[in-house]
């Protein structure tokens, strides 16, 4: 199997990271990267031992892949450029910045038969990958992503920069359609949405609380989930999952669990257990880097699919149509 060969567009801060994580991916060949700063395209071909391309035309027929780190308002310009040469796309989150275009580029995509990932990294953080093989059915989720301030991701609003993280999960999890929104934000020290809170409410029942701020003192990334006699809490910033269960008096003991207790009566006596399941010592960037390498590698389908990040974009815009509507004027 030859290496893929495949190129970086945007080496800004992530972008870079995307070149330093390629080029150590034996399956992949980083062949060059491409910015419209020229320096740091530079900087990157320099650092990860590939070329600078002068343009996107130059970058594009060097390759059969591309990853895209550029700002949300050029990712449908440019996957679009990417998609229609026939080349397979990793493109970040969110996966453009309209809904509109987010269907054109799933048609696109579809139509060309290309693997098209978007970059939802949480799905590849520790913690959530613990919970693989748990029956995860929630009936209530509470969220909070909370981040100091950085003007860095400020061309979009914090529920297209931060809260569609956990939007992209929560779908996930809950796989049913949102049947209504309930939502609030204002904008603080940048001319978009800095801080928000929505609440979702899915016609399976569950419901979603979801907070997220790029303006706060510490940083917090945490999700809560209950459900039928469970609760699991997940740290994103420890890649750390805790799960609380209730199961029967009798029931035999499970290796690596602890009883913290009983609760309840008689035949409804319950005892709750507790369990801490092991979290993989993984680079999150790099292994959806890797299994984007993967799918292209064997035509499978990506974990995180263009249909997957058009649904989190879609509730994400519904968010930011809520928000106005509770600005306008009555």
């Amino acid at each position: 199997m030859n290496a893929l060969r495949i190129g970086v567009i945007g080496v800004g801060h992530l972008g870079a990271l995307h070149a330093k994580m390629l080029s150590a991916i034996p399956a992949a060949k980083l062949v060059g990267v491409f910015d419209t700063d020229l320096e740091k395209a530079r900087k990157a071909a320099a650092d990860n031992g590939t070329t600078a391309c002068a343009s996107l035309e130059e970058l594009l027929v060097r390759v059969e892949a591309v990853t895209i780190a550029t700002t949300t308002t050029t990712h449908f310009d440019i996957a679009s450029q990417a998609i229609a040469r026939g080349l397979h796309v990793f493109l970040e989150k969110p996966i453009t910045q309209t809904v509109a275009e987010a269907n054109q580029l799933c048609a696109l995509a579809a139509e060309k038969k290309l693997v098209v990932q978007v970059g939802h990294i949480e799905r590849f953080n520790p913690a959530i990958l613990a919970l693989e093989g748990y029956d995860i059915a929630p009936l209530f989720i509470e969220t909070h992503r909370l981040a100091q301030f950085k003007p860095r991701g400020t061309d979009v609003a914090v529920v297209l920069d931060l809260m569609i993280h956990d939007i992209d999960l929560i779908m996930t999890f809950v796989k049913s359609p949102v049947k209504q929104i309930d939502a609030s934000g204002v904008a603080v020290v940048s001319d978009t949405i800095d801080i928000a809170n929505a609440r979702l409410q899915f016609e399976n029942g569950c419901v979603a609380n979801v907070t997220a701020s790029r303006i706060s003192q510490r940083s917090m990334r945490k999700m809560r989930l209950f459900q039928q006699n469970a609760y699991i809490s997940i740290d994103f910033s420890e890649g750390l999952a805790e799960v609380f269960r209730l199961m029967p008096e009798d029931a035999p003991e499970i290796r690596g669990t602890m009883v913290l207790g009983e609760m309840g009566l008689g035949k409804k006596r319950k005892k709750i257990i507790y369990e801490q399941p092991e979290s993989r010592e993984v680079n999150a960037l790099r292994y959806e880097l890797e299994l984007f390498v993967d799918a292209v590698h064997t035509g499978g389908t990506p974990v995180v699919t263009a249909d997957d990040a058009r649904r989190a974009l879609e509730v994400a815009t519904s968010i930011l149509q809520k928000i106005d509507q509770q600005q306008m004027p009555s």
